[in-house]
């Protein structure tokens, strides 16, 4: 059995400010990743984080764009909590070691910001098109040096151990190199394993995005909140060999304009202009729709993203990542326009925390896109996530560093019992059942939605996760099915969710309720150990 001052599942940006705050402070920190230590979800954020450093900008203006976003449903003082912490953060960043790019017009080293949608200011920090490499390299390697941090690569939490007394103590852990299961013990939890997105059959993120958090932290008792707001990227790079690569919000917010296909499938007529007067400026959900409208109405595999009226050398300039990755495929984005599509790319719900990142389990937190702290709403705003990685793993670092030291290390925990479970000679379950959910989430629970399609989830849902269950209870666990039983009960709160809002509200768009109610509410779920669920 392992054992640890705080045990830290998932080493994105979120996790890894928690432990690197907790290590500078002398506490002992165990830090699990599925894969390498940098290979979480942060490495493939490309546009940047949200701050306030421009003179023309204010605090005041970034809540208020981060609230027209959420439309209607962000906590105010969780947004306010949020932004007025963020040009604090980018600094720590900078003192770490983050290169972010810096404006030529300023020599004596301002912020280059650059504007993305939903923003009225520039005031996104990025480190060319790949702010999350850079964060995450930068974190990884210093958390990797750390004496006081433990890193765990290659595990997979299975379930948390939630003591008599109702705090956690710890979790069991899959080594998926060898297949052993133990126990870690931990006089604390924290909760960092990014999102949801591959319930869904195309998505913007890694493969372990599966949700693994959230349906372990509801299986342990914790509320879930606002599951049914899926964010939907609007422009994923279409490519058969490259179907998760993203094609950064920043392209349209220096100038790059959605356009549908020819005859000649060339870049053809400019499109955002008809459903919102901000274009392609508007908010990620009214952008994702309306491609969506576009390519049902017109029978489309993809429509254009075209910024070949800027110049060359801007283009390389500013996005060389995705300038050179497109240009390997055969796309030339100085000359010839992007083929684009939506796909999952953010789960604006979560585990509910408060403003010092607890969850309703004592000695439990969560941080990053696992948890829903009020800051996104029905909707994210662009690059408001890293910020709140950053904001919120300081918060559950400073919320621990005063309580830790009343909690006593848990004492021996059960040891993982495989006496009744044989290995399986049929995992074509697993990967069946995984492409099935996968595809009817898409199909059925996508960005336009309704309530017959809802309803028809729900079945399927209700029929794998009888399966799933059985499967679990008589075979030896292994990370695919690992992450299909987290996958099927993350569904299983987007679909309950979903059918409990009555009305159409940023990323929840239900032909059924297309209005909004005047009065908004969150969508909260107890966990199943208080529903008996």
């Amino acid at each position: 059995m392992g054992e640890t001052d705080v045990l830290i599942l998932g080493s994105g940006a979120a996790g890894l400010t928690c432990a690197l705050r907790l290590a500078k402070a002398g506490v002992a920190v165990t830090v699990v990743s599925k894969g390498r230590l940098a290979g979480g979800s942060t490495l493939w954020a490309q546009g940047g984080i949200s701050a306030v450093f421009d003179a023309d900008d204010s605090t005041d203006r970034h809540v208020e764009d981060t609230l027209v976003a959420g439309a209607g449903l962000c906590d105010e003082a969780a947004v306010r909590f949020t932004v007025e912490r963020g040009p604090a953060c980018i600094r720590w960043l900078q003192d770490q070691g983050v290169a972010f790019t810096l404006d030529d017009e300023h020599p004596g080293g301002g912020l280059h910001l650059t504007r993305e949608g939903g923003h009225s200011h520039r005031r996104v920090v990025h480190a060319a098109d790949a702010t999350g490499r850079a964060v995450e390299t930068t974190l990884s390697s210093l958390a990797a040096a750390h004496p006081n941090i433990q890193v765990l690569e290659h595990h997979l939490a299975v379930d948390l151990i939630v003591g008599p007394e109702g705090r956690a103590q710890g979790a069991y852990l899959l080594n998926i190199l060898n297949h052993e299961v133990k126990a870690h013990a931990a006089r604390a939890v924290v909760l960092a394993t990014g999102g949801a997105n591959q319930v869904y059959l195309y998505s913007s993120n890694p493969h372990g995005a599966s949700g693994d958090g959230i349906a372990m932290a509801w299986r342990a008792g914790c509320r879930v909140a606002n599951m049914e707001f899926m964010q939907f990227h609007p422009t994923t790079l279409f490519h058969a060999d490259n179907r998760n690569f993203l094609i950064s919000e920043a392209l349209r917010g220096e100038g790059a304009q959605l356009r549908l296909p020819d005859a000649a499938n060339q870049a053809g007529e400019r499109f955002m202009p008809r459903f919102d007067p901000r274009g392609e400026l508007a908010p990620r959900d009214v952008v994702a729709r309306a491609i969506d409208h576009e390519m049902k109405r017109l029978g489309l595999r993809y429509v254009f993203l075209d910024i070949t009226h800027q110049p060359a050398d801007f283009i390389r300039q500013h996005f060389p990542s995705i300038y050179q990755r497109c240009l390997k495929l055969g796309i030339d984005i100085t000359t010839q326009p992007i083929p684009v599509v939506p796909s999952a790319h953010f789960t604006c719900g979560g585990v509910l925390t408060d403003l010092r990142a607890r969850t309703d389990v004592d000695g439990l937190y969560a941080v990053g896109e696992v948890a829903c702290t009020g800051l996104h709403g029905a909707n994210r705003l662009a690059s408001n996530s890293l910020l709140e990685c950053l904001v919120f793993g300081k918060a559950a670092a400073d919320d621990l560093l005063p309580r830790l030291a009343g909690w006593s290390a848990p004492g021996p925990l059960p040891v993982w019992d495989e006496s009744q479970v044989t290995d399986s000679d049929e995992d074509v379950v697993v990967s069946h059942n995984w492409l099935e959910l996968r595809t009817f989430m898409w199909d059925y629970v996508g960005i336009v939605r309704t309530t017959k399609r809802l309803e028809r989830a729900q079945h399927r849902i209700e029929l794998l996760s009888r399966e799933i269950t059985e499967y679990y209870s008589h075979h030896t666990v292994s990370p695919d099915l690992l992450e299909l039983r987290n996958l099927v009960t993350v569904a299983d709160l987007i679909v309950r969710s979903a059918l409990q809002r009555h009305e159409s509200r940023g990323l929840h768009h239900t032909l059924d309720y297309p209005g909004s109610l005047s009065n908004a509410r969150p969508s909260v779920l107890p966990g199943r150990s208080r529903d008996g669920g």
